[in-house]
């Protein structure tokens, strides 16, 4: 078998762990060989940048290449990274660990494992076994938004359908995610709450804002729409809630927004609902 120039199978590879991150499998042979992970990046890549890039970015060549030097199949390495999840569901995909699998961690036994799905920004669940997914800092605090589980598990699907699948029905569940984040004209101020508090996913899950005034949340933009684990439920579900009544659900949330809000909402909602045309229910289904 002929090999890329300098680059021949290590004497000994590790088996990847089930959902593990390609960075966390490179830097497991790095402590095994005694190198940086960097370094074992560049054995395999020699013009890498990061371990974070090669999760996200990967050529054909290049996961040809890694599957020579760790004796792999490249659909292995290739799920292993974030290369094929579709472009609008990127934004959904944390820098950094954002949560954990408190069961799988236990099993593993080996906290230098990262699960790909630590980073997954749509997940509450484990793809793995199932259980709820915890924020990092294990804090016992009850999910505010329990109510709504069946419906944020729908969220989960249909988001992880176009991340992963490149599957989306009427319109792509992260950009209803982006929509349900940007700002809105509140109906009424609440006490100690800022005006930039109040979001379009407030018209759907109306008690977001009590939540957000009463635990002083500093929601994130529509730019990196990532939540905590324990709120997450409420922007998943919002998703669902979107996807399930159409297009007029769309049209009656671009009505609650003002200013250049309003110029960027109808922006990201026209190319949605321009195929569609607008058949409004008899009621819209919010819970």
């Amino acid at each position: 078998m002929t090999h890329p120039t300098g680059q021949r199978p290590l004497p000994v590879t590790l088996p990847p762990a089930t959902d593990e991150l390609l960075s966390s499998w490179i830097g497991r042979h790095a402590r095994f060989y005694d190198v940086t992970p960097l370094e074992m990046l560049r054995h395999c890549l020699p013009d890498s940048r990061s371990l974070c890039a090669a999760d996200m970015n990967l050529t054909d060549d290049q996961i040809r290449r890694l599957t020579t030097v760790f004796s792999s199949d490249p659909h292995i390495v290739r799920r292993m990274t974030f290369v094929n999840v579709a472009p609008p569901a990127r934004r959904l995909v944390a820098a950094t660990p954002a949560q954990h699998c408190e069961k799988c961690a236990s099993e593993r036994g080996d906290a230098d494992i990262v699960m790909r799905s630590r980073l997954s920004g749509w997940r509450i669940t484990c793809p793995v076994c199932g259980d709820p997914l915890r924020d990092l800092d294990d804090c016992p605090a009850p999910y505010p938004f329990k109510h709504h589980w069946n419906a944020a598990l729908r969220g989960e699907r249909l988001l992880d359908d176009e991340a992963e699948r490149s599957v989306s029905p009427w319109a792509s569940p992260a950009e209803i995610a982006r929509l349900l984040l940007m700002r809105r004209r509140p109906d009424s101020v609440h006490q100690d709450t800022r005006l930039e508090d109040f979001r379009v996913l407030g018209v759907v899950i109306p008690e977001l804002d009590d939540v957000v005034a009463r635990m002083r949340i500093l929601l994130p933009s529509p730019a990196s729409p990532i939540l905590p684990v324990h709120l997450r439920p409420a922007l998943l579900a919002g998703v669902a809630i979107v996807e399930r009544n159409g297009p007029a659900m769309i049209e009656m949330l671009h009505a609650r927004l003002i200013g250049e809000n309003r110029t960027r909402f109808g922006r990201i909602a026209g190319p949605m609902i321009a195929d569609h045309g607008i058949r409004r229910p008899a009621q819209l289904h919010l819970i």
